[in-house]
């Protein structure tokens, strides 16, 4: 089971570029093998969107995935992971162009997670209809697909239209695409389209469920459940502390998770520093392998 971080740009994110070097250096440094970056392109006003309920608004910081996730593959060797894009809010060719560049830049080691997101607010902005983003992602994903391997692609779907064309570069090696989402719908798209899914549920009866339905959804595409990947997660947080999250992440191994990604976002630990000083501490309790960096 690979095991990664979940960059908390939400707290760390308006951080200094030197601090944002020195976070990913240093996670790597301590052994963990990913870094995994959420994605929101805008943020809603809560006064002008009220009531707003959103987890996120117009001052949660969010770095820009793709920019971002280049810079990193400049001076790290970790595996970076979007987790999730927002896909059905963004042009497909373009998506298809950025991943194709970080893929090149970090030598292969992207994992493009996608979903459908659930601010409105932003799909409005970016010109996309908040109300066909399933449909819209499940013609995208195939045809992502195609942009990141053929030299030529002719598409003419109901969301996207392209006439003979095609990115150069491609990448050298596949790009895996990932889902992120949590209904029975996004489990069947998983069964059917992914090459993994991140689930946003702990262990227990609702995630057997899922993994039923994306088991059955594979079966009836003709895939092999077995091959589609798992990237479970744990929070750290003051009340449980190291135990607990072992704890999880052991349920998460005795389940199959391919991947593991520790999160230690919303725990109230403030300073990039300290955020460090918590990965550090469960890094050793993981007996991860550190390196020289």
């Amino acid at each position: 089971m690979q095991i990664g971080v979940v960059f908390p740009q939400t707290e760390i994110g308006s951080a200094h570029v030197s601090d944002l070097r020195r976070y990913a250096t240093t996670v790597e440094g301590l052994g963990y093998r990913h870094l995994l970056v959420y994605d929101h392109v805008l943020g809603a006003d809560p006064q002008v969107h009220a009531p707003w309920t959103g987890p996120y608004d117009i001052d949660t910081t969010f770095r820009e995935p793709f920019v971002f996730l280049g810079h990193l593959a400049a001076f790290t060797t970790l595996e970076l992971v979007t987790g999730v894009i927002i896909l059905p809010q963004r042009q497909t060719a373009l998506v298809a162009k950025q991943a194709a560049e970080v893929a090149l830049l970090a030598e292969g080691r992207l994992r493009l997670g996608v979903g459908l997101g659930w601010n409105a607010v932003e799909y409005e902005a970016l010109g996309q209809r908040f109300d066909q983003r399933g449909r819209r992602l499940s013609e995208q994903i195939p045809l992502l697909r195609r942009l990141l391997s053929e030299r030529i692609v002719t598409h003419d779907g109901e969301f996207d239209r392209i006439t003979g064309a095609g990115i150069a570069p491609l990448p050298r090696t596949p790009v895996p695409i990932w889902i992120g989402g949590r209904s029975p719908q996004a489990y069947r798209r998983a069964g059917r389209l992914a090459d993994g899914w991140f689930p946003l549920l702990v262990p227990g009866p609702e995630l057997d469920e899922a993994r039923a339905i994306i088991a059955d959804a594979a079966v009836e595409a003709g895939r092999d459940p077995a091959s589609i990947g798992m990237d479970g997660r744990v929070g750290w947080s003051a009340d449980g502390g190291i135990d607990r999250l072992l704890d999880h992440a052991g349920r998460w191994k005795e389940l199959g998770a391919t991947h593991l990604s520790v999160s230690t976002m919303n725990a109230g630990l403030g300073s990039l520093d300290r955020h460090l000083e918590v990965l550090a501490e469960v890094a050793g309790a993981l007996g991860l392998d550190r390196t020289d960096r």
